[in-house]
């Protein structure tokens, strides 16, 4: 059975192929030269045999497969073969094995020679000057993209320059003119920051390489929502990557914290403990202690010895609440003067003294003849023009003088 491997390129590009196995087995780390894109291309061996085989099995991005022919295809292909009139029938024969049992893959060509790692080397020399020409044209377009890398094929039948841009960027006019400068085929691919870090390298907060350019093959997605699962500063320079987004290391004891956290009460809640109703403040799922707190101070107390109170707790007091006083309400907004109460009279020991006469008025003083009467006087007081006015009575009676 032909061995399957699986080989890897620069950066994060992968692809699976077989080896014929009457020939000796490759084994990792082998540089090879296999089938590309319209062209050849070297690559070094990942993994072999069954690794490399359940490896391609969970893998649906191979650019290297070929479409399978449809079956009514097939048929109809099978029905026109000629057919000799006078030969007679003949029972159809055991058809051989084929030499390709999985025929979505394609065979490695063959083992890399000192001249072929001779030129790769050369190529990856020149993928620098291809790249810093690239970002020259693009600022001569003005265009809004950044080229993170550039990758020569094996065989220069193709060079591949890949950019991260927030939006959409036309850049025909840069495909003409580095096809002009090159002489081959330009393919301008657009990826991510993430995709940026893995094929770049380097190193990450741990002191080691990333993760994603070393080991992890597919990048998943990092919420916020592990880093408060596992109580983590929730600053974005202490659980951010060098890529700018959330560490990929975040997810790995994911699992280990949820499930640690089922044995432990929920921060916040109110337990009836030996000591009455505690509350619990934190956790330490390392060391299995709980932190509680009540009126009368604070505590540490093991997990084990926490489940064990609850089991046992204090007996709850059942006497009835005393009264309750009310507490004042402010005396102040729209509404003060219905909030006010008149105060409540206090006890008399004596009856209440009776209310003093109001003072009589001294009785008017007799008038002559000759007075005016104080009424009158007021009249005029009123018209202020010194004579009897429209409102003013009748002349008073009194002797007339002949």
């Amino acid at each position: 059975m032909p061995q399957t491997v699986e080989v890897r390129f620069k950066g994060t590009r992968r692809g699976f192929f077989l080896w014929p196995e009457d020939t000796d087995p490759l084994r990792q780390s082998e540089a090879v030269v296999v089938e590309a894109d319209r062209g050849q291309d070297l690559g070094r061996v990942h993994s072999t045999g069954d690794v490399a085989r359940k490896k391609c099995s969970g893998c649906n991005s191979c650019a290297t497969t070929p479409p399978a022919p449809e079956p009514a295809i097939a048929e109809s292909l099978a029905a026109t073969e000629p057919v000799e009139p006078d030969t007679p029938a003949r029972e159809p024969a055991t058809a051989p094995a084929p030499a390709n049992p999985d025929p979505a893959l394609q065979a490695v060509l063959r083992r890399a020679t000192s001249e072929d790692l001779h030129t790769a080397t050369d190529l990856r020399l020149a993928e620098e000057e291809a790249r810093r020409h690239a970002i020259e044209k693009v600022r001569h377009h003005k265009l809004e993209m950044k080229v993170s890398d550039a990758e020569w094929q094996w065989d220069r039948s193709k060079l591949t320059l890949f950019f991260t841009a927030e939006k959409r960027v036309d850049f025909r006019g840069l495909v003409r003119d580095l096809a002009g400068r090159f002489r081959t085929r330009i393919e301008l691919r657009q990826i991510g920051v993430r995709d940026e870090a893995a094929r770049l390298n380097g190193v990450g907060r741990c002191g080691r390489a990333y993760c994603c350019s070393t080991w992890l093959s597919e990048l998943s997605p990092v919420s916020l929502a592990l880093a408060k699962d596992q109580h983590l500063s929730l600053n974005p320079s202490q659980i951010s990557g060098g890529c700018g987004r959330l560490l990929c290391c975040l997810k790995y004891e994911h699992e280990f914290y949820v499930a640690s956290r089922k044995r432990f009460p929920r921060e916040g809640k109110s337990l009836n403990t030996s000591r009455g109703i505690e509350k619990v403040i934190a956790v330490d799922i390392f060391r299995e202690r709980v932190f509680l707190r009540n009126e009368d101070g604070s505590r540490i107390i093991p997990l084990l010895q926490l489940q064990e109170e609850l089991e046992h707790p204090a007996p709850v007091s059942t006497a009835l609440p005393g009264p309750v006083t009310p507490s004042p309400r402010p005396d102040h907004g729209p509404d003060r003067n219905r909030l006010r109460r008149p105060p409540e009279p206090a006890a008399r020991s004596t009856p209440p003294r009776p209310p003093a006469p109001l003072p009589q008025p001294p009785p008017a003083p007799a008038t002559t003849g000759e007075a005016i009467p104080p009424a009158r006087r007021r009249r005029r007081r009123r018209g202020g023009r010194g004579g009897r006015g429209p409102r003013d009575g009748p002349a008073p009676s009194g002797p007339s003088e002949e």
